[in-house]
């Protein structure tokens, strides 16, 4: 069984409008590892939320391939956390994170069970009676995050889940996250602006040019640290230049763009 979940092969993509086509993807191609934490960088605009929703089926591309190998080789289920947590204030959290169980009609006593023991091994197991408003943003984070994985997707799909916080909030809870799907076994995609975010959770960063996007460089990470923690990994040794050839990459773009 190949080792790729997921593969894009020269992938075109252009949104169409009565004024004309514009071109957000050009030839993009890149595979991702089962199991690997994908973080991918660009200029703003330049199509980084566009790749995520062709690869949830939400956008069709114009050309190229989207290739999935899940775990029974069918196309594996994903899993899609966007910016803002979007829980329902008139549902309980233990209501929120198992909607989409009760969408799909799967309230089954294992899938139950299992949400039950996330709740407790993440810290909300306490909160599940609580409405959305009493929870930290941190919390809702987590909460959101239960309730993607409540289903069991074999593939998660980040688009800047922790922008909406305040700085000291998204270090802890950027970590605590990362810390989740690790060790939940999940692949992962994350669509960041923050370049330490990227270096500090990413298995490998994706530096896309300025629309349309295609792949400029890419940077395996392998950071010397004394634990798993995306906040320790900001103190390996490694981090800076990673940092900074990074960003050259993204300056040079900006400054060609």
């Amino acid at each position: 069984m190949t080792s790729d979940i997921l593969k894009i092969e020269n992938l075109f993509f252009a949104y169409h409008t009565l004024t004309g086509e514009t071109a957000a993807i050009s030839g993009l191609s890149f595979s991702v590892r089962r199991g690997e934490f994908l973080a991918i960088v660009g200029p703003s605009g330049c199509g980084k939320s566009t790749i995520l929703s062709l690869i949830a089926g939400l956008l069709e591309p114009e050309s190229g391939g989207i290739t999935f190998c899940g775990a029974d080789g069918k196309k594996p289920g994903i899993g899609y956390m966007l910016q803002r947590d979007q829980l329902f204030e008139w549902r309980s959290i233990w209501k929120n994170v198992t909607l989409g169980l009760e969408i799909q009609h799967k309230l089954t006593a294992p899938n139950l069970e299992r949400v039950k023991k996330m709740l407790a091994d993440y810290g909300l197991a306490d909160f599940a009676s609580k409405r959305p408003s009493e929870l930290s943003g941190g919390m809702r984070q987590r909460a959101a995050l239960i309730r993607t994985l409540a289903l069991g997707p074999e593939i998660l799909l980040l688009d800047e889940p922790f922008s909406a916080l305040d700085y000291q909030t998204r270090l802890t809870v950027s970590a605590d996250i990362g810390r989740i799907i690790k060790a939940e076994g999940k692949t992962a995609l994350l669509i960041t602006h923050d370049l330490s975010e990227a270096v500090s959770l990413a298995d490998r960063v994706l530096v896309l040019t300025s629309r349309p996007a295609r792949v400029k460089a890419e940077f395996p990470i392998r950071l010397t640290r004394p634990d798993d923690s995306p906040l320790s990994a900001r103190k390996a040794p490694e981090y800076t230049d990673y940092f900074n050839q990074i960003w050259e990459e993204l300056s040079d773009e900006k400054n060609n763009g």
